[in-house]
């Protein structure tokens, strides 16, 4: 018992020491654990991002809808002053230049208490953070790929469709603007409103390209755009990665495409019979029955 308890320190330290196996079998464990939770946590990640786009479209569907009761139920205008970016007060404005001062991401915004696009200063444009950008949004880093630049001039990773022509041309009144201006396409007239994309996920990756095969250098510059311009970000289990759309009722799904097989690859725009894009239907000819 003496020579035990008079045994040296360095003894009982050792004693008490992890060895170096079991060092290494717990950095093993703990490793291949992290292997096996990583998918799991990013594709919960994944998810939730997915669901708080959905949200933010719904947020902005309810804005649209406030929006309409107030200006004659018409919708705001597609594009806005990143297709037109002369000043209003510009002795050469045009009226579609007048029309793009009152597109959806400047008008809407107020509604909600958030400030209009063209107030945000250059290099601070809406991040992922906030409403007007899907959270798993991110513009390409590569250089020379845009026929902007995203981090300078901002982006848009959501685009409302350009299919929703005007009823009318908005202009300047004789005696100068007069705000707030009238809107644009009435929501009356929209035949099937569940039907009607009204916003969706924008390509932001212009090496994506319309079914991957082509460069779209112009991707996420306007808040305006068409179905070749449709992002499949979000992925969902073995369906693989698709988009966000909101329609023109509030709803908003998740899709894999949006562009028809049977469409015309060359075509620009959807054959205008397609209910999801166009708001009515075709015109009927004078004198067709």
């Amino acid at each position: 018992m003496l020579r035990r308890a008079h045994r040296p320190a360095f003894c009982l330290t050792r004693a008490e020491a992890f060895s170096l196996v079991e060092v290494l079998v717990v950095i093993s464990t703990v490793g291949l654990l992290v292997a096996i939770l990583s998918p799991t946590l990013a594709s919960a990640r994944q998810q939730a991002q997915q669901v708080v786009c959905a949200a933010r479209l719904r947020q902005w569907g309810v804005a649209f809808d406030c929006y309409a009761s107030q200006n004659d139920d018409s919708y705001p205008h597609c594009d806005g002053l990143d297709r037109g970016p002369r000043k209003l007060d510009d002795p050469r404005i045009t009226k579609e230049d007048v029309a793009d001062w009152h597109g959806w991401v400047d008008v809407i915004p107020p509604l909600i208490h958030h400030p209009p696009w063209r107030e945000y200063s250059s290099d601070a444009h809406p991040d992922p953070t906030t409403f007007y950008q899907c959270p798993s949004g991110r513009p390409s880093q590569a250089a020379g790929m845009y026929a902007y630049r995203p981090f300078r001039d901002g982006y848009f990773s959501y685009a409302m469709n350009s299919c929703l022509e005007l009823d009318f041309n908005a202009w300047a009144p004789p005696g100068g603007v007069d705000y707030p201006m009238p809107s644009f396409l009435k929501t009356t007239r929209i035949v099937c409103p569940p039907r009607v994309i009204l916003l969706f996920d924008q390509l932001l990756d212009p090496r994506a390209g319309f079914d991957g095969h082509k460069i779209y250098r112009s991707a996420g510059k306007h808040c305006g755009s068409y179905p070749k311009s449709f992002a499949v970000r979000h992925r969902r289990g073995r369906q693989g990665l698709g988009g966000n759309i909101l329609h023109s009722d509030g709803h908003v799904i998740w899709r894999r495409s949006v562009w028809k097989p049977q469409w015309d690859a060359e075509l620009e725009v959807p054959p205008r019979g397609s209910a999801e894009w166009f708001p009515y239907p075709p015109a009927v000819p004078e004198g067709a029955g």
